[in-house]
């Protein structure tokens, strides 16, 4: 298919993707405020879960895009919270690791199982080559949002628009 009808196809899929971004960001949100975290915290023990071991202050700031200053001042939240701990390292005491609480990630884990029950089942009826697709579609959209990120923290994209002004 070219022409007008991929275009078409390219305008749908932006629409229905800013409504899932906005879909997910609004549950995000909502699932934040009942566990009593910021969106960004709750993202970052989504990511701490799946980074399968404690992690510096310095690796959430990669995880999150965020500055270390900030970094620390979440990781000071999720503490707070009860959701990490800080830990010297046992082969380098000088390094201090944060690592989440075990009970707290199986209560994460139990709001999550209990909202997304349903996810499996919408997929039942996609072949497996459906499913590779829509992973490398999220594997490629997720690269593309962090180098949107850094676009966006760095500045680079207040200086293209001055330089259009």
């Amino acid at each position: 298919m070219g022409g007008a009808g991929r275009e078409r196809l390219l305008g749908e899929l932006a629409g229905v993707s800013r409504r899932y971004m906005a879909s997910y960001a609004l549950f995000n949100q909502a699932l934040a405020d009942h566990l009593g975290l910021h969106p960004t915290d709750l993202q970052c023990v989504n990511l701490l879960s799946l980074e399968g071991a404690p992690v510096t202050t310095g690796r959430i700031a990669e995880l999150t895009g965020l500055t270390t200053g900030s970094a620390t001042r979440l990781v000071d939240r999720l503490e707070r919270a009860g959701y990490v701990v800080r830990e010297r390292d046992v082969e380098d005491r000088r390094r201090v690791l944060v690592a989440t609480v075990p009970e707290k990630l199986v209560e994460f884990g139990r709001v999550w199982d209990r909202l997304g029950g349903g996810w499996n089942a919408l997929f039942d009826d996609l072949d497996d080559a459906q499913l590779a697709l829509i992973i490398e579609h999220m594997r490629r959209t997720t690269r593309f949002s962090a180098e949107q990120v850094e676009r966006l923290r760095s500045g680079e994209l207040s200086e293209e628009l001055s330089e259009e002004l």
